[in-house]
């Protein structure tokens, strides 16, 4: 038998100078240090590895932790190195120690120093740590972040699959510690086998963020806007936010720094002392915010994160799960807030598309229950949960009411028969399809799945089609809440019918829907005034600019879009600056061009504003990076000494036509670009007279009306650089 319970508090105190074990971690560090194989889910921030260090530093030899994460590896090593006297009570082996290192890490452990030795699995397949570790006492193996076992899960590794064979040969009977800290009911089942751990005490804390709020709003042209909105208004406070790409985290961090708020970015791409002094200033409180990729927050333990924005929607609930699960770790305020369009979900598809088969089917089944949970209007909280195999009771459920959706419930209606339908509808195509194929049974959509199964013969086929796909795909993510259908994810999510479903066939009863969000791909921005209303672009002023910039041109004998682009009207349809300044911030529009042509446009909205009591969104004059200012900077000085453009490209790693969209946003908003030293070279001066004439006499500068205009005379790259020589002569 192992110590007793006095015993364990007393260790708790000794070594971590706690006096309270929080939620499970008594009874896992019980079964642990009794020797049981035990398994562990427990959400980020419930004390997960306090669960393995305990019983690590009190058993007799030395336990081994499997994790991938290097840095989250170094991290905990340098912890447990503080709370003890020994600097080799924990060690890391991996690829990054030298020889004399390596002996070191062996020596510590034959002495009995070593009580935690953390290492990558990549480490464990090499022969000689084997024959070593075969030849020490092993108190027992922990595995953390055990989903990356499961092909099923968020972050499969592949070296993760043969480590139950690697612990055999290590020692016949040591005892196995999995833990993870996100796993759907598949998932957990999958790490047991693999694990070869049937037998395990499980140990599952309840999923439930109770002082988290979840919200997803639409997300727009003005995505940015937005967001420093909610930043400003939450000010102060320390928050995450997350973008897909690193380019992305850059650009945002910078159109925050603009705007007045203190940001950072962090990334894998910057040099890792810049990413050390960005967390450390974020802990430190030097920083409110970070942007940041989804290496960010791996190793922080920041209790305060009081909101977490998601710019860019996740591959999977799991990692949504656990970046929100970020904020609010000390109980308080937890704003969890994530932009949502359709056209970001195809962007993810299309990454998936050169991966294997069988991956790319995980990778849609995953992706769909994001889209899932972002257009469901049911209980966000419920629908996460449910997705982590946990029941949850709306009426009495702790944080019940923390989100957009049971704050502002949408309509509800009757949808009995429609369920009756639905159900009968998969029990009758004998459970073969998944969801998608259910709908289009439902709709009377032939395609080759359902040609194959010859569904289009059967009597139901196309029964439902009153309603279009949307409903029957909000319809069956309800069922599915609501515990009448299941997904088998070992067949990629088909749908099957639950005893419950069969009863409902049987004995039907009123089941009350609620009519999902649509998120359509129109990206018109809807921005929130300060009265909390929706406005969007403002179409009639839209209208009025676009007469006032024709009279503007026709006096100076320009064409219109010399004034101002389209976009940047409809951008000042938008914002109503009524300042020179605040011109200047408009998109494309810049300093140069509010001095030359702004007046008239400034006059002109302030009395529309007048006239038409229109509250100005004060707030909403977002200053731009000025398209990044040092690239910029970078540009307008290489072109003054004539330097080839391929070689101002290159210089910055981009390609010509991303290179040519920079020198555009330069002289559309008003400063001036001689190219001339590149267009000699390119077209000679009866081609120049050409395309200048066709510009000017022209009402749009749009290339594909020139191109159009010339027949394939002319490539787009030469019309764009001639465009640009254009601009930056007649209208700056």
């Amino acid at each position: 038998m192992g110590p007793t319970k006095i015993d364990l508090h007393k260790q708790l105190k000794k070594y971590f100078g706690f006096s309270q074990f929080k939620g499970l971690q008594e009874q896992v560090i019980t079964s642990i240090v009794n020797g049981h194989n035990t398994f562990v889910i427990m959400p980020t921030g419930g004390g997960k590895s306090l669960c393995y260090q305990l019983p690590a530093l009190i058993a007799e030899g030395t336990a081994i932790v499997v994790s991938p994460l290097i840095a989250l590896m170094k991290n905990q090593v340098d912890a447990i190195r503080g709370i003890s006297s020994e600097h080799g009570v924990a060690h890391v082996l991996n690829s990054s120690l030298n020889k004399s290192e390596v002996r070191q890490v062996k020596e510590d452990i034959t002495n009995g120093i070593t009580k935690l030795l953390y290492v990558a699995p990549e480490s464990l397949t090499k022969e000689e740590n084997v024959e070593f570790l075969r030849s020490v006492k092993i108190s027992f193996m922990a595995v953390d972040e055990a989903h990356c076992i499961s092909e099923w899960g968020h972050d499969f590794r592949p070296e993760y699959r043969n480590l139950r064979t690697i612990i055999k040969r290590i020692g016949d009977n040591i005892p196995i510690i999995g833990l993870t800290a996100t796993a759907t009911p598949k998932v957990q089942e999958d790490i047991l086998k693999n694990l070869g751990i049937p037998d395990a005490k499980t140990f599952k804390a309840s999923f439930n963020r109770p002082n988290l709020y979840y919200e997803i709003r639409p997300k727009t042209k003005n995505v940015d806007a937005d967001i420093i909105r909610f930043v400003k208004q939450n000010e102060g406070k320390s928050g995450i936010i997350y973008c897909l790409s690193r380019k992305r985290v850059e650009e945002l961090a910078q159109t925050l720094q603009v705007n007045g708020i203190k940001a950072v970015p962090y990334h894998a791409g910057l040099d890792p002392k810049t990413r050390i002094r960005h967390q450390d200033m974020f802990i430190m409180e030097d920083t409110d915010v970070v942007v940041a990729t989804i290496a960010f927050g791996m190793g922080i333990d920041k209790p305060d994160v009081r909101f977490v924005i998601h710019h860019d929607i996740p591959k999977s609930l799991e990692s949504y799960y656990q970046e929100t699960g970020r904020a609010g770790r000390d109980g308080g305020e937890g704003h969890c807030l994530a932009f949502y369009s359709y056209k970001d979900i195809e962007k993810l598809e299309k990454f998936m598309s050169g991966k294997p088969v069988a991956e790319q089917e995980i990778g849609q089944a995953l992706l769909q229950e994001v889209v899932g949970y972002a257009e469901t209007s049911m209980s966000r909280r419920q629908f996460l949960l449910h997705y982590f195999g946990e029941e949850f009771d709306i009426k009495t459920g702790e944080g019940a009411n923390m989100d957009d959706n049971v704050r502002n419930p949408k309509k509800k209606h009757e949808a009995d028969k429609n369920v009756e339908l639905l159900l009968k509808t998969v029990k009758e195509t004998n459970e073969l399809y998944k969801a998608k194929e259910v709908v289009n049974t439902l709709i009377g959509k032939a395609n080759a799945v359902i040609l194959s199964h010859k569904t289009d013969e059967h009597p139901l086929f196309g029964k439902g089609s009153d309603k279009d796909s949307k409903y029957w795909m909000a319809l069956i993510r309800q069922v599915l809440v609501a515990g009448m259908l299941r997904k088998d994810i070992e067949t990629y999510g088909t749908v099957k019918l639950t005893q419950k479903g069969e009863d409902f066939i049987k004995n039907p009863s009123s089941f009350m829907m609620t009519e999902d969000h649509v998120f359509d791909n129109t990206t018109q921005a809807v921005p929130v005034t300060s009265k909390g209303e929706g406005s969007g672009v403002d179409q009639k002023l839209v209208k009025m600019l676009k007469d006032l910039r024709k009279k503007v041109a026709k006096k100076r004998n320009v064409p219109p879009f010399v004034v101002f682009q389209d976009f940047s009207l409809e951008d000042m349809a938008l914002k109503y600056p009524i300042t020179l300044e605040e011109l200047s911030n408009i998109h494309g529009v810049g300093e140069g061009k509010a001095k030359k042509f702004g007046n008239e446009f400034i006059d002109f909205i302030n009395t529309y504003v007048d006239e038409n009591d229109i509250l100005r969104p004060d707030d909403l004059v977002v200053k731009s990076t000025g398209a990044n200012s040092g690239l910029k900077l970078y540009i307008i000085q290489s072109v003054d000494r004539k330097l080839p453009l391929n070689d101002i490209a290159s210089a910055k790693g981009m390609e010509m036509p991303q290179f040519i969209k920079e020198m555009e946003a330069i002289v559309f908003s008003g400063t001036k670009l001689n190219i001339d030293y590149w267009l000699d070279d390119l077209l000679d001066d009866e081609q120049q007279e050409e395309i200048h004439e066709y510009f000017l006499e022209s009402e749009t500068d749009k290339i594909e009306d020139a191109m159009e205009e010339f027949d394939g005379e002319y490539d787009d790259e030469e019309l764009r650089l001639y465009r640009i020589k254009f601009i930056s002569e007649v209208a700056n």
